[in-house]
């Protein structure tokens, strides 16, 4: 315990009383037969129902569960990973060193936990380890009777509910959040697939809910604009100059209008990833696009197209920011190195390296549904993490999802020695020297584990060592369904394994037969990352479970971290000193040059992920609402009361909107007939003189709301008479059918009303983007633009939901029963946002059906699905 901080041993000191009380029940778990170690299952959730809690069965449920994983698994968790397993149960983050076994963690808590029947979720990183950990981990869980459940990427709807229903199911993050989006836009509640968020365990905390909480989970939809403007762009900034004085410019700069001595087209400032047009660079749109002032509001889409041109090229690159594969881009995750399936970059920006590429350019996206990592896991009634990598991020983790950091101690000494950084004048001065050390260690025998900072540094340094005939592996984005087989090797005498950044993480790199008594595994860093965290988890693979091992870290004047951070001076010096080459600098203040820089880049990512989250938080707020009041519509809730209340709201919206603050003599009947007669078909509205006389407009109100419920009153009993009459005895109905013969109206008002929510919501993500992209400049007003932002946007989601009774009172009151001769009578809702064709009764195919692409029949010469087709729909 002596590298723990004082709070940490603390809490050891805690938990290290219960983990005794688990301990004393060794003998008597061991008593039990299999069949009776099982039967505790039930036990324990009669005594939950019986008024317990899961505290009370703590102690006694982790000695089952010990007991358990001895006889499946051959694995008995030691007195630290009970210890974690406790701190998971309270709802924290348990930091364990890689190798401390933290997925035979996870089964203990996992276990107390799923007695209760609402289910635990077990996240992990990626498919691989979420199918491996619900195999080798799920038999612990099946041996004491519980119901075990995997979800991978591939798996359909009916797959996924399975799952779900599990009382543990192994996911990923990505999978997770992408179905807790997909049930929020289901029509039907027999499509949603998750149960209520009760439970989850977050494997590698740190990469899931700090690393990945920038890029929020988006749903998109097919947009409607060309991709023409991406390869125009395209063309143009190829042909553009960069200015030299990158350095100089800043955002503020920019906008307070700073002088800047500018040359070239544009300007790029790496640190704040900004990228400017100079006047000459204007000047230059101006004249490829024939517009005479890119400034005009008219123009902003070329000026945004321009801009994120610009930011494709030259500061987004292959095989670090994202590879090209199969003709797709496909992102790269800048902290493990894996390709993040199903993420784009927003707002243009994939398009804009599809043109650089020169691959298919795929329409650009609407999007349908999003939220961030951070408001989607503070969901959950309770959740809880474990990584090796967690403390220097611990006020981000109780500041964004109240969970703090508990340091768990090895279960045996670590014995990896830290050298000191190597560091060079250049990056080839480095590489050589870092090829030079992998020669020399290599013949030894002694395994090498190569780190670096992405996929280009990891081919080139492929390409050094193959010049000298040195066998190895390389693992990074590209060569990624190999992840686990690589990194089982790793450990074995005569190894070099290259990883890009922490590709990898989740299998334990073992030592082969003879490598302890050669030292162990050696790490080699070929870079620092801007995250001291990923550095850590590099040295990490080595030294697990109480291993020898060896870490050290080469770096050169010119890596990007020095380079963007003040190394210009150091450079001067060390070249006036005329230091030779390939000469190691030993130079202490070039290590704490680094780790100042790490602090500023760490400090610098952190506001950007609680600036993400304050403006989520906004949209969260929506989204709960609109999520809120689909959930009581898919519920099967009557929703008559919701658009009895609609039909009176839009009533009084439409004469006040009308009137205004004009005496009721001053109305004008022409404009209100116009208004309200176009969503409600009223009888013609008129005013006798008495009203006018009155000037009573709350009566008048009252008095077209009362006729307005009485049209509508008509259309109820049109439809209910209509399904009694009409409904087939002889035919078994489907579920959609059946629903809309039982409830008549009822099942229309819940179609179109889902219909319509989904519409203005997905038009009002929209604008909350655009409203975002604007929002900045408040701040030079003197105004926070995240307070600006709540109160516009909440204005705009109060004009959302009038626009929503709106639409909605205007289709139900359009809808109609339509009678065609020879043919079964049909319900059709006709409305501007629904021309979904509703039949009923029972139906017989009388001839071959017809394709959407195949020609319509009725002789248009359109596609079936652009024609008659389009009511089926």
């Amino acid at each position: 315990m002596k590298n723990l901080n004082n709070k940490s041993k603390r809490e050891i000191k805690r938990l290290s009383k219960m983990v005794d009380a688990i301990e004393a029940l060794d003998e008597k778990m061991q008593a039990l037969s299999d069949d009776e170690l099982r039967v505790k299952t039930q036990e324990f959730k009669d005594r939950l129902t019986a008024g317990e809690t899961l505290d009370d069965l703590l102690v006694e449920a982790f000695a089952v569960v010990r007991e358990a994983a001895d006889r499946v698994l051959h694995m008995k968790p030691y007195r630290v990973q009970l210890m974690g397993g406790i701190v998971l149960h309270q709802g924290r983050i348990a930091e364990m060193k890689t190798g401390e076994g933290k997925t035979l963690v996870s089964t203990l808590p996992a276990y107390l936990n799923a007695l209760e029947g609402k289910g635990v979720h077990i996240v992990t990183v990626n498919d691989y380890l979420a199918e491996r950990d619900a195999n080798w981990m799920g038999q612990v869980h099946r041996f004491l009777g519980l119901s075990v459940g995997v979800i991978l990427n591939e798996y359909n709807n009916a797959d996924r509910k399975s799952a779900y229903d599990c009382d543990i199911t192994y996911i990923t993050n990505n999978e997770l959040g992408f179905d807790y989006l997909r049930d929020n836009m289901v029509m039907y509640k027999k499509d949603l697939v998750q149960r209520d968020l009760h439970y989850a365990i977050v494997d590698e905390v740190d990469s899931v809910l700090i690393d990945e909480a920038r890029t929020p989970l988006i749903i998109s939809g097919q947009g409607t604009k060309s991709t023409d403007l991406y390869k125009a762009c395209d063309a143009l900034v190829q042909n553009m100059e960069r200015g030299t004085s990158d350095g100089e410019l800043s955002k503020i700069d920019a906008i307070m209008g700073v002088d800047i001595e500018e040359d070239g087209d544009f300007l790029v400032n790496e640190k704040d990833k900004q990228v400017m047009l100079t006047a000459e660079g204007v000047k230059k749109v101006e004249e490829f696009f024939h517009i005479k002032n890119l400034a005009n509001p008219k123009n902003l889409e070329i000026q945004h197209n321009v801009i994120l041109a610009l930011r494709a090229h030259n500061l987004m690159f292959k095989d670090k920011d994202y590879v090209v594969k199969d003709g797709e881009i496909l992102i790269v995750d800048e902290f493990t190195g894996r390709i993040m399936p199903g993420r784009r970059y927003s707002d243009g920006l994939h398009q804009a390296i599809e043109a650089k590429e020169h691959v298919e350019i795929k329409d650009e996206s609407r999007t349908l549904a999003t939220i961030t990592f951070q408001n989607f896991f503070n969901k959950y009634d309770k959740k809880a993490g474990m990584t090796g990598t967690a403390k220097t991020e611990e006020k981000e983790f109780i500041d964004i999802y109240g969970m703090d950091v508990v340091e768990i101690p090895t279960n045996k000494p670590v014995a990896r020695i830290d050298h000191e950084d190597s560091v060079y004048l250049t990056k080839k001065e480095k590489l050589n020297a870092v090829v030079e050390e992998i020669e020399k260690t290599h013949k030894t025998g002694q395994p090498v584990l190569v780190g670096t900072v992405n996929i280009a540094v990891s081919e080139e340094l492929s390409g050094l060592l193959a010049q000298k005939e040195i066998k190895h592996s390389v693992l990074n984005a590209k060569f990624h369904k190999f992840e686990a087989e690589i990194i089982s090797h790793a450990g074995e005498k005569g190894a070099v394994t290259i990883a890009t950044n922490m590709a990898g993480r989740g299998t334990d790199i073992k030592l082969g037969e003879g490598v302890t008594e050669l030292g162990g595994l050696k790490i080699i860093g070929t870079e620092r990352h801007e995250s001291r965290r990923i550095d850590n988890q590099l040295r990490g693979r080595a030294g697990r479970q109480g291993d020898p091992g060896e870490s050290k870290f080469y770096l050169s004047l010119e890596d990007d971290l020095m380079r963007l951070f003040g190394s210009e001076k150091m450079m001067k010096v060390y070249k006036a000193l005329k230091v030779p080459e390939g000469h190691e600098i030993q130079d202490k203040s070039v290590s704490k040059q680094i780790e100042k820089a790490q602090k500023r880049i760490e400090s610098n990512n952190f506001g950007i992920r609680r600036n993400l989250l304050d403006y989520d938080k906004v949209n969260n707020e929506q989204r709960e609402e609109i999520y809120k009041e689909r959930r009581r519509v898919l519920d099967g809730e009557s929703m008559r009361d919701v658009i009895y209340k609609m039909i009176n709201d839009v009533v009084k919206d439409d004469v006040e909107m009308v009137a205004g603050i004009k005496p009721l003599a001053q109305l004008d009947l022409n404009q209100l007939n116009l208004t309200l007669r176009s969503e409600i078909p009223l009888a013609k509205i008129t005013l006798s003189d008495e009203e006018k006389k009155k000037n009573d407009k709350r009566a008048f109100i009252e008095r077209l709301q009362k006729e307005a419920l009485e049209v509508y009153h008509k259309k109820e009993k049109e439809f209910n008479e209509f399904t009694k009459v009409n409904r087939p005895d002889d035919v078994e109905l489907g579920e959609e059918d059946a629903a809309l013969y039982n409830d008549g109206i009822r099942e229309v008002e819940r179609v179109i009303l889902l219909k319509v929510i989904d519409s203005k919501w997905m038009n009002h993500i929209d604008n909350m983007e655009q409203l975002r992209e604007s929002i900045g400049l408040q701040a030079y007003a003197q105004k926070d633009p995240v307070v600006q932002y709540k109160f516009i946007g909440y204005d705009m989601f109060k004009e959302m939901a009038k626009n929503v009774r709106h639409e909605t009172i205007n289709a139900m009151m359009h809808v109609q029963i339509e009678r065609k001769e020879e043919t079964k009578p049909q319900m059709v809702t006709q409305a501007p946002t629904s021309e979904r064709l509703i039949q009923h009764g029972p139906y017989k195919r009388a001839t071959p059906k017809i394709g959407r692409n195949d020609k319509c029949p009725c002789g248009s010469g359109k596609k079936y699905k652009n024609c008659c087709g389009r009511a089926a729909s």
